[in-house]
């Protein structure tokens, strides 16, 4: 059985100096650089984020991280005024309202969650529980 010390997980942009932006200046979290051209994204549990630079780099095309918020329309409210699109689904699966919410507490089906990108493509979101 394997012991780990410590785990984290990663996931790749193509241009870390507007990642670094991004993460650290427009969501507000605490990034640092990494010794190996990466950077360390501190999350608020304790956790570590590994984004590391890669040329031929592929968007994810699932949800990377998620943002547990107090206030999904204060949080929208802050995206949107920094310039972060947060209706970026227009399917029938996901019903999102004009700025992007999907009102999952309302119907008892989950989080309200609306989804963004970050400069590289990644797929983020913030929720409510």
């Amino acid at each position: 059985m394997v012991t780990p010390l410590e785990i984290f997980s990663g996931f790749s942009v193509d241009d870390i100096p507007a990642a670094k932006a991004f993460y650290g200046d427009t969501l507000g979290l605490s990034v640092s650089d990494g010794s190996m051209g990466n950077l360390d994204l501190e999350l608020p549990t304790g956790g570590h984020v590994f984004i590391y630079p890669k040329p031929d780099h592929e968007p994810a095309s699932f949800t990377i991280l998620n943002l547990v918020v107090a206030d999904i329309d204060a949080a929208v409210d802050e995206l949107n005024a920094a310039g972060v699109a947060t209706a970026i689904y227009d399917d029938p699966n996901l019903p999102t309202d004009e700025k992007g919410v999907l009102r999952g507490r309302a119907a008892n089906r989950g989080p309200d969650i609306a989804w963004f990108r970050d400069p590289a493509g990644n797929v983020l979101s913030v929720l409510q529980n």
